[in-house]
């Protein structure tokens, strides 16, 4: 059963409910454009504010918990042994939607030997392929073809799979 939101909730500017399999109090976790990784989702406070600092203690406390919470599950479900937890605080720190966010993607052992090992993942959120924003607005109006493996997903597939990592949340809260 999908989540039930009675209210739009914004990532940044984008009404991202299709996507959200997890809500808190204070945050809420969705599923990925172009994930980097498979499993790679994102935990965000609802409250939208560009920067860590501008958070209450209480959506911090909240945040961080979530992306514990977020983090076992995908870690769980994609059958990783580690995760890599992100959070770009600033426009010259690479954050592409003015809003708090963090990564929770995850990982095993030579994931990304491939692409130079593991400290990989961090110029792929620095570059072009973490760039959300980019990705949401080309989506939202004219969708280009990407000619690489990491194409934007479409809101039914985020949908589904928003689906069944809520299903999934479901069973550990029980």
């Amino acid at each position: 059963m999908p989540l039930k939101l009675s209210n739009p909730i914004h990532f940044g500017n984008f009404v991202v409910n299709s996507q959200i399999f997890y809500v808190s109090r204070h945050s809420f976790a969705f599923v990925n454009l172009k994930p980097l990784m498979p499993g790679h989702v994102l935990v965000s406070p609802i409250r939208v504010v560009p920067r860590l600092a501008d958070l209450s203690p209480p959506e911090v406390s909240d945040l961080f918990l979530a992306v514990q919470k977020v983090g076992r599950l995908v870690e769980r479900l994609y059958s990783a042994t580690a995760l890599n937890i992100a959070i770009q605080d600033g426009r010259a720190a690479g954050q592409s939607v003015p809003h708090v966010h963090a990564h929770v993607i995850p990982r095993k052992d030579a994931d990304l030997d491939s692409c130079g090992g593991s400290d990989a993942i961090y110029d792929m959120l620095d570059g072009e392929d973490g760039d959300l924003a980019k990705h949401q607005r080309e989506r939202q109006r004219f969708p280009k073809p990407d000619e690489t493996d990491r194409v934007a997903r479409s809101d039914d597939e985020m949908a589904k799979e928003a689906e069944w990592l809520h299903k999934e949340m479901s069973k550990t809260e029980e």
